[in-house]
């Protein structure tokens, strides 16, 4: 009760906590001994981590930046997109926008740089690679990251509970569709009939 939220990153944990209910000697003195006696608490029982299948366009309008991404690692664009979808991508966290999940585990050999002025508008959906690190924007929000495609897919609805649809630990498969498949699972999103594939 006297821990309200925790935050985890990629090094760190941000714990929240009521300082009415507990003092922060108390409280690192838990978790101390938390840490050291490796205590299994009800909320971090062992579960299977679950692996989504995320449908994605890649490249052309969807993707404007896979043939740059594809030139600077002397790749074909097939051979990013193989690359790309060829593993599963574990949910470190979430991050700078609602919903946005910063995925580890991307290949070296398509890592690029972002770009040297971020984009004012990167649509909701769209997967892009910063670095050696790849991603999904949430939200339509300017960014900086390398967009190699699109899924249709909707990251972030505050009407949902919960609002966001991956959490720390989930695992992304992306896979490869075409125009047409994309646009079906959109119409399917938009009456709500879409069954969201988790292996």
């Amino acid at each position: 009760p006297e821990i309200e939220e925790i935050i985890p990153t990629y090094r760190s944990l941000l714990i929240y906590y009521n300082p009415l209910l507990t003092d922060l000697v108390s409280l690192k003195n838990k978790i101390q001994y938390i840490a050291n006696n490796k205590i299994n608490t009800k909320n971090t029982a062992k579960t299977k981590n679950k692996t989504c299948i995320v449908p994605v366009l890649y490249g052309g309008e969807y993707g404007p930046d896979l043939a740059f991404v594809a030139k600077y690692n002397n790749l074909t664009e097939n051979e990013v997109v193989e690359i790309h979808s060829s593993v599963a991508y574990k949910v470190y966290m979430i991050g700078f926008a609602p919903g946005f999940p910063y995925l580890g585990g991307m290949s070296k050999k398509i890592a690029t740089p972002r770009l040297e002025t971020p984009r004012k508008l990167v649509y909701a959906g769209s997967v892009g690679i910063a670095g050696s690190q790849t991603g999904i924007y949430s939200i339509d929000d300017p960014g900086g990251w390398r967009i190699i495609g699109r899924t249709p897919l909707k990251l972030y609805n505050p009407n949902s509970n919960p609002p966001v649809l991956f959490s720390a630990g989930d695992y992304i498969k992306f896979k490869p569709v075409t125009i047409e498949v994309y646009e079906e699972i959109k119409k399917q999103i938009a009456l709500n009939s879409y069954n969201l594939e988790w292996v």
